[in-house]
């Protein structure tokens, strides 16, 4: 079977606090927790109006504490904009008192704009550049043979934190590769260099103390509903939501509405749907034979959904048909 999870920007709703964000995620992840999802990940980004994931590790907290079993963690923690020793530290601290049940993704993108990054980093904008680096100070900090050196990480040292390498790009799959770490691409929003990326990242592949074979976990859109038609009618907030994305006019999560096209011109359409051509829209049907092509032709082992739905009593019923969409299907790997 396919394992499937799901990743949580955190995302306002207008109309809704940010108050109202973080306990509709816990109750989000109660319920993928009884349905069966392998994990549940927060993403970290800073100054958008409408995404408020930015205290990532806070929020993991928050969640694994309100849960018993399944996976909570970042996908990903913005590695460039700390120091490898903090963020070793605090996911050590999650892990100490969540055993057993935490993840750390690292991406290397700064998940904001440029002059925000500035805020972030200081003088450090070349931080990106030392990510391999970086990755390598982690799994070091991580390391019970670190016991010696001159600067550890208490909590964190010797506990078994699975690292994962994030990526919307080839560069990331090389990385993944040649460390012998599980790769997490961001198809949701960044298709273009999938296959590509995880092709590399699978022939280039080293077995390694934390993996011996390529693991694949493709990050989707999902809106799943009763009929093809109001799931494509609930879709319309996350096109909405894209909107913001391409134009730089970001707005709180909108309500679906009846025509796109009163909303979009041709351009912003193709681009639009160009960035959610994995996207999984309709019922549980379409749904299920959608994912058993995509599984099959990907060879993927895990499937992370994000859903941006306006309404959260149709966000959980859309998490609730999508576990029932991957459990009709019996995903062959290529």
């Amino acid at each position: 079977m396919l394992n499937y999870s799901v990743l949580d920007l955190a995302t306002v709703v207008e109309g809704h606090s940010i108050a109202d964000t973080y306990h509709r995620s816990l109750e989000i992840a109660k319920q993928a927790e009884e349905l069966g999802y392998s994990r549940y990940w927060f993403a970290e980004h800073h100054n958008m109006m409408n995404v408020a994931s930015s205290a990532t590790s806070v929020l993991i907290g928050y969640i694994a504490g309100n849960t018993q079993k399944i996976r909570v963690g970042s996908g990903g923690i913005m590695l460039p904009n700390h120091a490898p020793l903090v963020i070793a530290e605090q996911f050590g601290t999650l892990a100490t008192l969540y055993t057993n049940r935490i993840d750390l993704g690292l991406g290397r993108a700064p998940g904001t704009d440029q002059v925000t990054a500035k805020a972030i980093r200081g003088e450090n904008m070349n931080a990106p550049h030392y990510f391999p680096h970086d990755v390598k100070s982690l799994l070091t900090f991580f390391s019970a043979d670190n016991q010696t050196a001159d600067v550890r990480s208490i909590p964190g040292e010797g506990l078994d934190i699975p690292i994962w390498i994030l990526g919307s790009s080839t560069d990331s799959a090389h990385l993944a590769a040649a460390m012998g770490l599980p790769y997490a691409f961001a198809s949701h929003f960044a298709p273009t260099y999938f296959r590509e990326a995880i092709k590399i990242y699978r022939n280039n592949f080293k077995p390694s103390q934390y993996l011996q074979k390529p693991y694949v976990m493709a990050c989707v859109n999902v809106v799943a509903a009763d009929t093809d038609e109001e799931a494509e009618y609930l879709s319309t907030s996350v096109k909405q939501f894209f909107m913001g994305v391409i134009t730089g006019k970001r707005k709180l999560l909108q309500p679906p509405v009846k025509d796109m096209n009163q909303i979009w011109n041709g351009i912003e359409r193709d681009h639009i749907m160009g960035m959610l051509a994995y996207a999984f829209i309709g019922s549980p049907e379409k749904l299920s034979r959608e994912l058993q092509e995509f599984a099959d032709e990907t060879g993927i082992d895990e499937v992370m959904a994000t859903s941006h739905i306006f309404d959260h009593q149709a966000r959980l019923k859309s998490y609730r048909l999508f576990a029932e969409a991957v459990g009709k299907s019996s995903f062959a790997k290529v």
